[in-house]
């Protein structure tokens, strides 16, 4: 998709959708049906399975301005809309910036100390959803894989910072591809995080590629360790 780029404003920021449990059989101009009633549809986008082709029941939808993707959790999130059977999950697709991360987090996009100065590392800072697959990695079926929990791919974030929460790992991880679920690992008496966390993503190859290109990143005075989750026990 090839348009002018629009000022940043706070209308339109934060106006990407993450949905959820939709049919296998919908399409994506189905997709775009059911939510252009709340405004413009920037983008959309069906995640399919990159083995059989068949979705994954995991789509995106960007609007023009905030407030539509406001009103269209409003009136689908939890619904059953017509030609559906269960009801979907529409939610935003990252957690809202948080000021106090924005200087940390703006590094990640223009840092000029990344560790892969590389097109394919470029190609992750522009696309939420990779061309290609890194370093020649695909998708594997039926063979376990550490990291592989079944819902999706479990990726281990460590050397964090004792004030890291979960919105951090939210932004970092979210250009990439589907997240589902992030956890920050915190000390019990303290509630300060332990220095690691984890991130879940429904796709292998946007988690190989949010390895590849965040493993070895500095976040603040840290150099971030990421890779797969090992059935290794963690202290």
């Amino acid at each position: 998709k090839v348009s002018y780029a629009r000022p940043s404003s706070a209308s339109i920021r934060d106006a990407n959708l993450y949905v959820s449990g939709l049919p296998k059989t919908m399409t994506q101009k189905e997709l775009e049906q059911l939510f252009s009633q709340y405004g413009r549809i920037i983008t959309s986008r069906i995640l399919v399975d990159q083995v059989t082709g068949v979705s994954r029941g995991v789509g995106f939808i960007r609007f023009d301005k905030r407030i539509e993707a406001e009103e269209a959790i409003k009136g689908l999130n939890g619904q059953k809309p017509p030609g559906v059977t269960e009801p979907i999950t529409v939610k935003f697709a990252n957690n809202p910036s948080q000021k106090t991360n924005q200087a940390i987090l703006s590094q990640l996009y223009h840092s000029p100390n990344r560790r892969y100065p590389t097109p394919l590392a470029q190609q992750a800072q522009r696309f939420r959803f990779p061309p290609m697959t890194i370093d020649g990695m695909t998708s594997l079926a039926g063979i376990s894989i550490p990291g592989h929990a079944g819902t999706g791919w479990c990726i281990f974030v460590y050397n964090l910072a004792p004030d890291a929460d979960e919105s951090i790992l939210w932004q970092m991880f979210g250009p990439f591809g589907a997240v589902t679920n992030v956890k920050v690992i915190r000390d019990f008496n303290t509630n300060k995080c332990k220095g690691f966390g984890f991130v879940t993503m429904t796709n292998y190859d946007e988690a190989a590629m949010a390895i590849a290109s965040l493993n070895g990143y500095r976040l603040g005075d840290r150099v971030l360790q990421v890779s797969f989750k090992t059935n290794k026990a963690h202290k």
